[in-house]
Order: structure tokens, then sequence, then C-alpha cells
């Protein structure tokens, strides 16, 4: 058995098609009508269809539960954060905040109230401690990596 992918369950398809290809950049896979694959890993359902399947009214399916996130990571956050300024339909659930290992992140909700949460990566992390001036010692301390990630990010 492997797992393929998760799938969250959505509204309106054309809204949250819209959403993922437009604010996240992600690329479609397949698209099936009622479901769509991202080249990213997870698809999307359409909340009707998928009520269909599983044998529930359309109202048992929950909307914005915060037991969950997709996880995105961008190498260019302040570009991607400046892109998102110019959005006045993303709601967040928080702007960027660092976290205690020093990566930035910004969570938001698509527009059936998943949360969204867009990091930078650690190799991106630990090239600013190290351009900041920290040493590869420090940097693997302030971040939890180890000092060969450290140094083969260098």
């Amino acid at each position: 058995m492997k797992f393929v992918c998760p799938l969250i369950v959505v509204r309106d398809m054309e809204v949250s098609r819209a959403f993922y290809e437009e604010v996240l950049g992600q690329k479609v896979g397949y698209d099936l009508g009622e479901n769509v694959s991202f080249e990213g890993g997870f698809a999307i359902h359409l909340r009707s269809h998928f009520a269909d399947l599983i044998g529930v009214d359309e109202d048992d399916i929950l909307r914005g539960p915060k037991n969950a996130e997709l996880y995105f990571e961008e190498d260019d956050l302040d570009a991607f954060l400046e892109r998102l300024n110019g959005m006045d339909s993303v709601k967040y659930v928080h702007g960027v905040v660092e976290q205690p290992w020093g990566q930035r992140a910004v969570r938001l909700y698509d527009p059936d109230m998943h949360i969204i949460e867009v990091g930078e990566p650690m190799e991106s992390v630990v090239r600013r401690f190290l351009a900041r001036g920290f040493s590869v010692e420090e940097t693997a301390r302030r971040t939890s990596m180890p000092e060969e990630f450290v140094r083969q990010c260098a």
C-alpha cells in the first residue's frame, strides 16, 4: 500500500482552483471535474460530490475545523508576502511570524477556511543566519539542524 495524497473538500471548485493556482502558484495535474489534483501532491474535491461518495448530508461536512493545514514552502518568502499584500481576498490566520527555530511563516485561509501555511525552506533559513554572521555551530543550534546540513547550505 502507498499513500497518494491529502484531499480537501471545497464548496466551489472554480473559486478554490483559482486560489490554489493564482495565490499559491500551484499547477493542475488532473482536472476530473469534481476532483482536481495538483502537481504539488494534493487534491481538492467538490463538497456536493464528496458528500454523495461517502453517503452523508452536505451540511455534515465541516468547514474550517482548524485541525489540519496544507504546508507549502517558498524560496522567496518576502516576494510572496508582497504579492499577497495586493490581494484583498486573502484572509490571514496570522501575518508573518518567526518560529523559535528561525523559520519565517505566514498562515492564511483558503476559500473554504482550510489553513494554509507558507514557510521558508530550512535551507533559506540557514543561509539567512550565516549571512548575518552566525557560525556554523551557532546556526545549527539556532535552527535545530545538524551541522552537516548547515555546511551543505553554505
